[in-house]
Formats: structure tokens, sequence, C-alpha cells
């Protein structure tokens, strides 16, 4: 049994030979994704023409950019970007380890190796995306079928083949692998959906989607904003007063979705590493303490050694403990966060849209343009990073509150210690109990005797104005030298708090752990506003829908008759007609002065201009000048062209 035992721990740490890599796989992926992106890009055609297009005509503006998501605009398939993030996310983890340099560099050179290697598993993953936003759904939905089966084929084998791994040991990639499995998955089926809409849309069983700037959410925002507020509006429940409020007419960017993916598929991962390793690193401490309480007993002189095992042993199964239980603790501290910082998203751009700025530190109420489109790029990879590095952080801090709760409140109760505990308790509770209270007392004497009556009974409190004022000095004099002894106290209070707090909220970068005024040195903070303001400016429902009907509107009047808007006018309007009309003839003539000197009653010779001394003369001649000065300004044909008005 000890031998089988052995063998298997061997073979755990040993990498199996069974499977398919999926290292080697992730490098020669770029083969077939360089060959995708090669095709979808010769489906475009490209807006302007370029001069390779003069040299090689063929072509035909076709190779144009492929896009992969619209990271700003764009709210349609949110959840398949999503998934598309979480089908990389094991990828990206891949990235923070060692073992994706295959090879020995020297330290400056791996910034740039981690550079290249970022930019390969952007190349690699770069298909999924773009098979979802090409506007050739035909062809990119068999592009997503055909790549995304091989990497399930692939990922699936590997899982399969080689569960083991060398941190959570037996089945350690299927508990890891099942969430890009479920990715890969969903991104499957909704390329069969894709195709099998695109064949109906050709069979004509099903109309194609309507592309426009504005969504339907937005829409119905932008009408709830028009409609008058009921008097009695319907009370909200505890969990939407406190915790979570859903609002149908709102929308989270595909960024926002797939940013708040990656980092929860990340926690699980990183929650499950921390776990095995804390497990490991508490077996290796354990062997090491029967190391030292056998070398103990084999040696007499060790009386001073012996006398530290047992606290070691307590330590030990404490921290062992504590550190399992503050990992609950602090993943369901960092999922919790993720999902707030999804209700502060929301909640800081519905304050935007109302032109709220107050809740936002000075300096950032009017950022940069091209500080906020590059806080637009680094949001993403920097709330991940933050809320992996935050995790730890966070924990850590659990775990010496567990350890200060032990030894403080569980191991003396245990120990039957329960007296002393209590009175070192009494004695701390007391002291900043008299303390509190002696501020508190303060407060209440400057309340009772320093300072004047209300100026009128329905006022909260008493208005900021002294009374008795010498009693005061004196009350001031006395306090002045506790005030010093309670400040050192207090300022050592600050410092602890700040440090809890700030580490504490680490992982948060839509609140600021700076101090105002030095707000800027919070990088974290900064990308925040930055990528709310771009995002207000982009996707600003009321903005968005006025843009909607600009395009609409100058659609019509380029496909619509001239002076259309006289035609099938109906009765009601008939009195208006008449000015329309003279409006329309003021706005021409002014548009083209030659057009005067061809009405009805202008039609006569120059000698019968120079003739007449009435005022329709001196109109001629007013049409004479700018009719001259608009034909030596003209350079086009000798014709005459007529600008007809248009509705203003």
């Amino acid at each position: 049994m000890i031998r089988n035992g052995v063998e298997f721990k061997l073979t755990k740490v040993q990498d199996c030979q069974n499977g398919i890599s999926i290292d080697l796989f992730l490098h020669l992926s770029l083969i077939p994704a360089v060959l995708i992106v090669g095709v979808l890009s010769f489906l475009q055609k490209r807006a302007q023409r370029l001069g390779i297009d003069h040299r090689l005509p063929f072509l035909r503006g076709r190779f144009a950019i492929v896009v992969p998501l619209d990271t700003i605009g764009s709210l349609s398939n949110r959840w398949s970007y999503g998934f598309a993030f979480g089908a990389v996310s094991s990828s990206v983890l891949l990235l923070f380890s060692e073992r994706y340099i295959p090879f020995t560099v020297p330290p400056w050179a791996r910034a740039i190796v981690y550079l290249v290697g970022a930019l390969e598993v952007g190349l690699v993953y770069f298909p999924f995306f773009a098979c979802l936003s090409t506007p050739f759904r035909a062809a990119g939905a068999m592009l997503g079928i055909l790549y995304s089966l091989s990497w399930i084929v692939v990922t699936v084998w590997d899982t399969f083949t080689c569960p083991d791994g060398k941190i959570l040991g037996r089945h350690q990639k299927i508990i890891i692998q099942w969430p890009c499995i479920l990715s890969l998955v969903f991104l499957l089926g909704r390329f069969v959906y894709m195709l099998v809409k695109t064949i109906r849309i050709r069979l004509q069983l099903e109309q194609e989607d309507s592309e426009e700037l504005n969504e339907q959410h937005q829409v119905e925002h932008v009408k709830r904003l028009l409609r008058k507020t009921p008097a009695h509006s319907k009370p909200l429940s505890w969990f939407q007063s406190r915790v979570y409020e859903w609002d149908p007419y709102f929308k989270f960017p595909n960024r926002i979705i797939g940013t708040a993916i990656i980092s929860l598929i990340g926690l699980y991962t990183m929650t499950l590493a921390d776990y095995s390793l804390s497990n490991v690193a508490f077996t290796q401490v354990e062997k090491w303490k029967n190391t030292l309480e056998q070398l103990v007993l084999s040696c007499n002189q060790t009386e001073g050694l012996k006398a530290m095992i047992p606290p070691l042993e307590e330590f030990i199964i404490v921290a062992r403990k504590s550190w399992l239980t503050t990992t609950i603790f602090a993943s369901l501290n960092s999922v919790a966060y993720t999902f707030h910082v999804l209700a502060c998203y929301r909640k800081h751009m519905k304050r935007l849209w109302k032109g709220q700025r107050g809740f936002l530190p000075e300096k950032f109420q009017k950022p940069s343009s091209a500080v906020s489109v590059a806080s637009t790029a680094r949001y993403s990879g920097w709330q991940i990073a933050f809320t992996l590095w935050g995790y730890l952080i966070v924990h850590f801090v659990h775990f010496v509150f567990a350890l200060l709760l032990a030894y403080g409140l569980a191991l003396p109760i245990k120990h039957g210690r329960v007296v002393s505990m209590l009175t070192n308790l009494g004695i701390i509770i007391l002291t900043i109990g008299l303390v509190i209270g002696l501020v508190i007392l303060q407060v209440a004497l400057v309340q009772i005797f320093f300072l004047q009556d209300k100026l009128s009974p329905t006022d909260k409190q008493k208005p900021l104005a002294l009374n008795n004022r010498k009693a005061f000095h004196c009350f001031n004099y006395f306090f002045f030298f506790y005030n010093v002894v309670m400040g050192i106290s207090n300022c050592i209070l600050r410092l602890l708090f700040s440090i809890v707090v700030g580490t504490w909220l680490v992982s948060r970068i839509d609140r600021t752990i700076m101090q105002r005024g030095y707000e800027t040195m919070d990088a974290g903070y900064s990308t925040w506003i930055g990528m709310i303001f771009a995002d207000h400016y982009h996707n600003n429902p009321v903005m968005v829908c006025f843009c909607q009907l600009l395009v609409s509107n100058k659609l019509e009047s380029h496909t619509a008759p001239v002076y259309s808007t006289y035609s099938n006018m109906p009765p009601e309007h008939a009195v208006n007609s008449l000015a329309r009309r003279r409006w329309k003839l003021l706005y021409t003539l002014l548009r083209n002065p030659h057009l005067i000197l061809l009405r009805k009653h202008h039609l006569s010779s120059p000698s019968s201009i120079q003739s007449s001394s009435s005022p329709q003369s001196d109109v001629l001649v007013r049409a004479w000048v700018m009719a001259s000065q608009t034909q030596s300004q003209q350079t086009t044909l000798p014709e005459i062209t007529v600008t007809p008005a248009e509705d203003c």
C-alpha cells in the first residue's frame, strides 16, 4: 500500500504524455487563425480607396480591417462575447505563470516576451470575436463552427486523457477547464444558431434585423424620460433598495460583461490553487515540526526547543483552519466586489446621463479625451488584475484578523482562561469607551452651554453662534492638555483604519483609496473615470436617439422628391401652406439671386430699368449685382442651377 501511494505521488508530479499539449496547440492555432482573419478581411470592402487599389484593380477594395468587437457602442450579442472572453480566460491566466515562457530570457526582456505572448493569445482567439461581429453571417458562422469545434475536441481530449495536475492532484484539469469548455460549447451553439438564421433569411422565412444606431432599450429609456412621473410610485423591496434594483432599460456593454466573466473564472481558478498550495505548505510545515520533535527527543540538552513544540503545533492547527476559513470569506468578498462594480457602473452612468458630476473629484470632472479613450482600452485588463491581486491581499488581511480573534478569544476560552480574557477585554473596552465618552461629553457640553438658542422652534439644531464666551475659553483651556494625549491615540487609529480600508478596497477601482487632493496618484481610479466618461459620450441614450432621428430624416430627405412636403397636405394645414410657400420662395431666391430676373413681373429690358425710378427698379438693379457676383464666383458649366429650399 505504501508503495502504491508513493507511485501515485510520483505519477501525480510527472507530466502526462498521453494527451495533446494545449500549449503546443495554442502556438499551432496561429495558422488557422491567420487564415480565418484573412478570409473575413477579403470579404469586407474598405470605405476609402487606397493607392494599392489603383495598382491592383482586381482587389476592388477588398481586405478591409476586421474588427473583433465594438467595445464602446455595440450592445448586441453581449453574452456571446462574454462567453468568448470565458474561452480566453484559461490562456489569459497562463500569461500570469512562468510556464508560458518556453525558454530562458534575461530579466530585462521579460516585458517584451509577455507583450509578444499577449499578442499571440489575442491573435489565436481573434477568430471567435471576428466570426461573431462580421457582417457576413454565413461565412462567419461556418468558420466559427469549424474553429470552435477544433478547440472543443482538443481541450476535451487533453482534459480527460490527462486529468491530473501538480497543484490540485487528481482531476485538476477537469476542475479548472470546465468553465472554458462550457464557454466553447456555448460559442458552438451560437455559431450554429447564426447559420440557421442566415439560411432562414435567405429562404425568406425570417426577416433580417435592421441596423440602427440606437437599441430598443435606449428608446424605451428616452420614452420613460418623456413620460410624466407618477405621483405615487410603488415602494421598493428591501433587496431593491439595499442590494440591487433591476432596470430593464439599461444594458451593460460587451466589455463590462466580458471583464466580469473573466474575473469570476480567474477567482475560481485562483481560489482552487490557493487552497491546494496552502494545504501543501501547511503539510510541509508539519513535516518540519515532526523533524524538530524527533531532534528534541534524540538530544538531551534541548529543553528550550522542547517547550516551543506545543505552541508551534497549536499555531499550525490554528493557522490552517484560519486560512481555510478566510479563503471562503475572501472569495465571497471578491465575488461580491465583482458584482458591486457592475452596480456602481450603472449608478455612475445614470448620474452622468443626468448631468450630475458632483460625485466625482473636481480634478476628474473634465478628463482629457485621449486619457478617456486610453482608459477604455486599459480598463478590462486592469480590472481583472486588480480583482485577482485584491483577492490575495484581502485574504491575507482576513487571515491576520482571524489569528487575532483566535488568540484573543477562542484559545483563552479553550484553555480555561476565561476570567483573564474577560478582564483584558473589559480593560480594553473600558478604555475605548472612556475616550469615546469624553468626546461625546465635549460635544454635549458645547450643545447645552456654549451655543445660543434656536432662532425658530422648527430649526433642527442651534445656530453656529457662541454663548457664554468666558466659560467656553476656560473649557477650551483645560481640555487642551487632554486632547493632546487623545490626539496621539487617534492618530494611530487613523493610520490603522487607513491601512485596513485601503487594503480592503484595493480591488475596487471604482472608488479611490487616496485622500482628497491626491486622487490623481490612484491610476486605477483614473482609469475608471476615463472609461465611464468615454461610455457616457458614446452611449448616452438621449444623444444616440437624437442622432438616429437625424440620420433617419437625412435618409428620408435624400429619397423624397423635391418639395414633397407640399404633396398630400392635410386640410387643416392649408392655412399655413401660403406662408410655407413664401418662405420657400424667399429662401430659394436668396440662394439663387439670378432667378429674381426671371420672375414674371421682372421680365423687362435693361433700358426700361434705367428709365424707371420705382422701387421695383432698385430690386432689379440689386438682383443684377447679386447675379453678377454669383456668376463671377462660380467656375462650373454656364447653366442655371436652382437650389430648392429645405425645411428649416
